[in-house]
Order: structure tokens, then C-alpha cells, then sequence
């Protein structure tokens, strides 16, 4: 008698990907360097289960960035920088890498084919390499300020908000730009429901970033999921449709607006 194997989602779970434990690692797989796989199959429905989860990687990514921060807050600014660099590693320094080449694409002329080739090309120009400095030069303030000021949640809400833009980029209605493979996979796929749920979440628990006033946090933290967005749909408009890139660039954006609005906030109280 054959010895049946034993799965924790089914026979057949690992083929169709709609296992809770495997759709959470495929996310895992996909925004962080963590030794994890997903479903042995990935197409769209597996890829939008993982892009729904996003934030939750964003949530251990987050607290990643505030443990260095506590561990290394009486260096100063060198905490911040820390913080931003093992945020880079973590994430293979794809969504830096993103961020780089959107604004390079951006800042071209011609067709959007032109942009794309830019996007493509490998190196990173002058627009991108400004857009890095720019990004995580404010990344590394604000988390300074934060851990000096002792507002871990808002550096761990900051990294996590990242990833909410991810799921509303990739909302219904969005198409992927021609020959993208990954944003063929998740272009699209998330509801107006999903995107709700995450946005109404983000803004409750968003309350509690800036102590003391209840309406600065979620106010920071929508301003800075509009503009992320915003800037993701132009780029897909630009460049013919949605890319990783842009997500990258959405995630990088979204965080380093976030902590800044965070500190502004929190020193007006």
C-alpha cells in the first residue's frame, strides 16, 4: 500500500498556490532576501494572495529597522543610515534599484519603448542616482529623529506603509507594461476591496504614530500612500503600464514621506 505524503495545505496545494502558509511565503520570496519558496506554480491568482500580503512583510521589515535603531540609537545619524542600509539588504536593494530606474525612465524623452529601454538598461543615471540619495537621505533623518524622540511604531508603521502602496499600485483597472514579467503577474489583481481593507486599517492604526493627537498619523500616512500611488499610475502611464520598478519605486517613496510626515508631526505636538 502506497504511503500517501503528507501536506499542510493538501495534495494539491502546493500546485495551485492557494495555500495560506505558501502565499505568505511567496511574498516573503518576493520582498525580502528570507531562504523562502513559494507554490511550485505561480500565476496571477497565486501572485495576487502574495501582493494582498505585502504588508505583512513590511510589518517584519519594519520592525528589522527599529531594532537596529534601538540597538545603535546613541550613534546618532549613523543609527538612521544603519537602518536604511540593512533595509536595502533585506530586500536585495530591489526597491532602491526600482526607485533608481523609474526616475531615470521619468526623466527621458521619447516613446514610452524609450523609457522602458532606460528602465531596463541597468545602470543607474543621473535622475536615479539623485532619486536614491534624495530618498534615503530622508529615510535615515527621520528614523534618527523617530529613535531619539523613542517613536519606534512610527519607523515600523513607516516601512510598512511601503508595502500598502504595493497593493493599492497594483489595484483592478491597472495594466502591466509590455514584456514585464513580474508586472504581467500582479498588474491588476487587487481589488478595490483588498485596497479599502488596507487603507482603513493603515489609517486606524495610524492613530497611534504621533502620541498625543489622534489626527496627524493617519493623515501622514494617506497624504503619503496618494502621492506614492499618484506617482506609480503616472509612471504606468508613462512607460505603457505597471513594472516592478515602479512598485519599488512606490515602496521607497511611500516610506521615506511617511517617517518625514511622522517627525514633522510629531515635533508640532
Amino acid at each position: 500500500m502506497p504511503i500517501a505524503r503528507l501536506s499542510i495545505c493538501g495534495s494539491d496545494g502546493p500546485r495551485r498556490g492557494d495555500c495560506p502558509v505558501l502565499t505568505l511565503r511567496l511574498t516573503f520570496s518576493w520582498l525580502t532576501v528570507l531562504p523562502v519558496r513559494g507554490p511550485a506554480e505561480v500565476d496571477r491568482r497565486a501572485a495576487a494572495r502574495a501582493i494582498a500580503l505585502a504588508p505583512i512583510a513590511g510589518l517584519t521589515l519594519g520592525l528589522a529597522a527599529a531594532a537596529v535603531l534601538w540597538l545603535l540609537e546613541p550613534a546618532g545619524a549613523a543609527a538612521g543610515f544603519a537602518a536604511v542600509a540593512v533595509l536595502a539588504l533585506l530586500t536585495r536593494g530591489m526597491h532602491l534599484d526600482g526607485l533608481a530606474d523609474t526616475f531615470d525612465g521619468l526623466g527621458v524623452y521619447g516613446p514610452p519603448e524609450r523609457a522602458r529601454e532606460v528602465m531596463k538598461s541597468g545602470g543607474a543615471g543621473p535622475f536615479g542616482v539623485s532619486a536614491i540619495v534624495v530618498a534615503a537621505g530622508i529615510q535615515a533623518g527621520a528614523f534618527t529623529a523617530l529613535a531619539a524622540s523613542g517613536h519606534w511604531y512610527a519607523v515600523i508603521l513607516a516601512v510598512a506603509l511601503g508595502r500598502v502602496a504595493v497593493v493599492a499600485a497594483c489595484r483592478r483597472g491597472i495594466e502591466p507594461a509590455p514584456d514585464t514579467r513580474f508586472g504581467a503577474l500582479v498588474a491588476g489583481t487587487q481589488s478595490w476591496v483588498t485596497v479599502a481593507v488596507w487603507v482603513v486599517v493603515t489609517a486606524a492604526v495610524s492613530v497611534f504614530a504621533v502620541p498625543g493627537l489622534v489626527w496627524p498619523g493617519p493623515l501622514v500616512a494617506v497624504l503619503s500612500l496618494l502621492v506614492a500611488v499618484r506617482l506609480a499610475d503616472h509612471g504606468a502611464r508613462r512607460i505603457g503600464g505597471l513594472s516592478g520598478d515602479l512598485l519599488g519605486a512606490a515602496v521607497e517613496l511611500t516610506t521615506a514621506l511617511s517617517a518625514l510626515g511622522f517627525v514633522a508631526a510629531a515635533n508640532a505636538v
